[in-house]
């Protein structure tokens, strides 16, 4: 196909050559007292460019930072691909090992890394690429590290202008991994052209404007941030870094910056709704979650405080976001509680992605009856290229010529999918499907209940039957009658939990999930649960 004369590459990396034309004295970023220009931030990355090429990074190289969400990481979504790279945003919590697998199987050139976070890689000295470090405060960098500084890099680049273009849109221009709860984590290749899309979909849904100002409580190294970071480039926002996601920081830069805007999962936000600095906003502000279903509870509560919320979701393999929570004209009359069950599906696809779809065994689409269990499956620009190094898996998961995502969902009639679990984690108990999402939603509910997780537990009579497990409210008491007696009164019997543990905290990943497979394999140590999914 001839894309004619005048076509360009679609990349993100024109968002900031925009901008910095449109708002060069524009705020783009704060953290702290540190401030810079939409100017001065293409003028970051323009010289984090040159210094990489100097450092001898060609195109297609990876480029891996161990970065919490500071100025420097988020520079590096411009600066990287700008010198033809690719970013590789490594999970800040992982382990060393865990670490040299990633910098191992994506062949990083060199890694940036935050001084704070010397501990997790002073294990690998002498097995490590070319190592930068970005000073951090209150944290001495590990002399076991080596390398260079940040400073010494930037010192190697030049302020020579750069063509803010990518030869080829479909090149890779990042590479994320995923958890690897199940075996080693896999590297899904981003390209320009699907973060470019994504970029813009998300300035859509989560409606940013040239007056946004934006609070990283979500990782930018979890999907590029849901590809934020290019988002707000492109509309001319603000973007606020911040180190660490802290309730009390939180609530602060709310008001000393006057945000608009933050993303996270339903556990950020139950940590801002329930903290003790929490109020009614004095302005606007639109929170995005996903990673997680969100309970009709952490939304009506933030609704309460004067949140707007945009339900989302995705995965690592469709650049974070897909789907949204579409509101409908009728919605914001209808009472809170019904509004807020509605706003808790997963809805339709993105205005950039080519729709949701939910399958049986042989790919054909379920009923729309909001009760038939399929898998959803999508496809289009805003899913991976692929996994890298790993044809084999890129296959299995695009099969039939769309992405499996694993997870297991219905279709009501007016056509908004709800995800009803995982595939391993749906509890078949006497050949009845459980929904540990639908049980959640009803513990959540109880007053006392501060955070759920429910999972699959052996049993001799029916397989296996629905355990929970429970955080409670500060200052709040429930019993585990109370509880199974409260889901009873809203679900069929057999879906109420047998037994419940009261726990101080829940296994979480970075980005706020729980981590159930830690609680089911604590549970089924010794007894054989048949892996399914």
């Amino acid at each position: 196909m001839d894309d004619g004369p005048g076509h360009t590459a679609l990349t993100p990396l024109a968002f900031l050559k925009r901008s910095a034309e449109v708002f060069p004295g524009k705020t783009a970023y704060t953290y702290g007292d540190r401030r810079a220009t939409y100017a001065e931030f293409a003028a970051e990355a323009t010289r984090l460019a040159h210094a990489l090429r100097a450092s001898g990074v060609g195109p297609g190289d990876r480029v891996a930072y161990l970065a919490p969400n500071i100025p420097e990481l988020l520079v590096a979504h411009f600066g990287v691909p700008l010198a033809g790279g690719v970013l590789v945003a490594v999970n800040t919590r992982l382990a060393p090992e865990e670490i040299r697998y990633i910098l191992g199987h994506s062949g990083a050139k060199a890694l940036v890394v935050d001084a704070g976070l010397h501990p997790s890689v002073a294990p690998l000295a002498g097995a490590l690429p070319e190592i930068v470090t970005v000073p951090a405060t209150g944290c001495e960098p590990d002399p076991a590290v080596g390398g260079i500084t940040y400073g010494d890099l930037l010192a190697r680049g030049s302020d020579d202008p750069l063509p803010w273009e990518a030869g080829d849109e479909n090149a890779a221009i990042s590479i994320n991994y995923t958890s690897g709860t199940t075996g080693r984590p896999k590297g899904v290749v981003y390209t320009h052209r699907g973060a470019y899309l994504n970029a813009l979909g998300e300035v859509t849904h989560s409606r940013h404007t040239p007056e946004s100002v934006y609070l990283w409580t979500l990782p930018m190294f979890h999907c590029n941030g849901w590809c934020t970071p290019w988002a707000l480039a492109a509309i001319g926002g603000t973007q606020v870094c911040l180190r660490a996601v802290v309730a009390g920081e939180v609530w602060r830069l709310i008001g000393t910056e006057g945000v608009t805007h933050l993303n996270g999962a339903p556990t950020v936000l139950v940590t801002i709704a329930n903290a003790a600095e929490a109020r009614p906003l004095e302005r606007p502000l639109t929170v995005t979650t996903a990673g997680a279903p969100p309970s009709p509870t952490i939304i009506g509560q933030m609704e309460a405080l004067g949140a707007g919320i945009v339900h989302v979701y995705g995965l690592t393999e469709t650049y974070g976001p897909y789907s949204v929570c579409e509101p409908q004209p009728g919605w914001p009359a209808m009472p809170a509680p019904d509004r807020a069950r509605l706003l808790a599906r997963q809805g339709v696809g993105m205005i950039q992605t080519d729709g949701l779809r939910v399958v049986d065994e042989d790919m054909d689409d379920v009923p729309a009856d909001g009760e038939t269990l399929g898998e959803i499956v999508m496809r289009g620009n805003n899913v991976m290229k692929g996994y890298h190094r790993d044809e084999e898996a890129t296959a299995k998961a695009f099969r039939g010529g769309w992405f499996h995502s694993g997870d297991l969902g219905v279709r009501h009639p007016d056509g908004y999918v709800e995800l009803r679990d995982r595939s391993k984690d749906i509890i078949i108990s006497g050949g009845e499907n459980i929904s540990t999402v639908e049980v959640e939603r009803a513990i959540d509910s109880h007053p006392a209940v501060l955070e759920v997780a429910v999972v699959a537990v052996p049993d001799e009579k029916w397989g296996e039957r629905p355990k929970a497990f429970v955080v409670l409210r500060d200052g709040k008491a429930a019993t585990e009658a109370d509880l199974i007696g409260h889901v009873r009164e809203s679900l069929a019997r057999f879906k109420a939990p047998d037994s419940v543990e009261f726990v101080a905290g829940l296994p979480k990943t970075s980005t706020g999930k729980i981590q159930k497979f830690q609680l089911r394999e604590k549970e089924w140590a010794g007894a054989d649960r048949r892996v399914r999914g």
